[in-house]
């Protein structure tokens, strides 16, 4: 669903879109190729990855805090 929105962005269509995978393949070559997509792939996940443990340790420290919220809060038979 990315790809279509960044296509759209960038106003590109396919014919400038054969060019650029032409020049792609002129620079790097075939063969060079699926290297650099294994390259990228692994990239993305290692990110996807980073960025899961990030939303966990988010919300680790968030439930941590409303633990010692709770923990401060007065019974409701305690109140003046």
């Amino acid at each position: 669903m990315l790809t279509p929105a960044l296509f759209l962005f960038f106003n590109i269509g396919a014919p400038e879109l054969f060019i650029i995978v032409l020049v792609v393949i002129v620079f790097f070559g075939s063969k060079k190729i699926p290297e650099l997509m294994r390259g990228l792939g692994k990239g993305i996940r290692e990110f996807k990855d980073a960025t899961g443990e990030i939303q966990q340790e988010i919300k680790k420290s968030s439930k941590v805090i409303e633990d010692e919220l709770k923990d401060k809060k007065p019974d409701s038979g305690e109140q003046k």
